[in-house]
């Protein structure tokens, strides 16, 4: 998708990606190791009765899911951050997530016109519709002809 075919209040979905236990726990080993995420025993009798995804990876999975259905062959270059993330619900193995990213804003960069901005706020679902994730981020797009 190009910058010029975003648009405030735009609502852009993508997915479902399926998430099961052995990608949860290679994640985790090698960059979240936290008991819940790692070890099956400890965590079927943790507070959520099993493995969990990490949060981190949680939102790799949404970049994922933002690359195919808008970045990819676009303009964007960078993202200079996100303004909050949030993890309202656990992702289990077996889930399947979908993304809905609403468009908040479009527009050039006041002191570098060349670029796009765009702000939007990514929610990941599970295949209950409960939110497994938010936030809000910022791309950035080479406008240069």
């Amino acid at each position: 998708m190009k910058f010029a075919d975003l648009h405030p209040g735009m609502i852009i979905e993508a997915g479902p990606r399926r998430i099961e236990e052995g990608e949860m726990l290679a994640f985790a080993r090698s960059y979240d190791p936290q008991w819940f995420h790692v070890d099956g025993k400890a965590a079927g009798e943790g507070r959520f009765g099993a493995l969990i995804a990490s949060g981190w990876q949680t939102c790799g999975i949404a970049m994922e899911l933002a690359v195919r259905a808008v970045l990819h062959d676009s303009e964007s270059f960078a993202s200079p951050g996100v303004e909050q993330v949030r993890w309202p619900h656990p992702v289990m193995s077996g889930d399947e997530l979908r993304l809905r990213a609403e468009v908040l804003e479009v527009r050039t960069s006041r002191s570098r016109p060349e670029l796009g901005v765009l702000r939007w706020r990514w929610h990941l679902l599970n295949q209950d519709g409960k939110e497994v994730l938010e936030l809000t981020a910022t791309s950035l797009f080479d406008l240069k002809p």
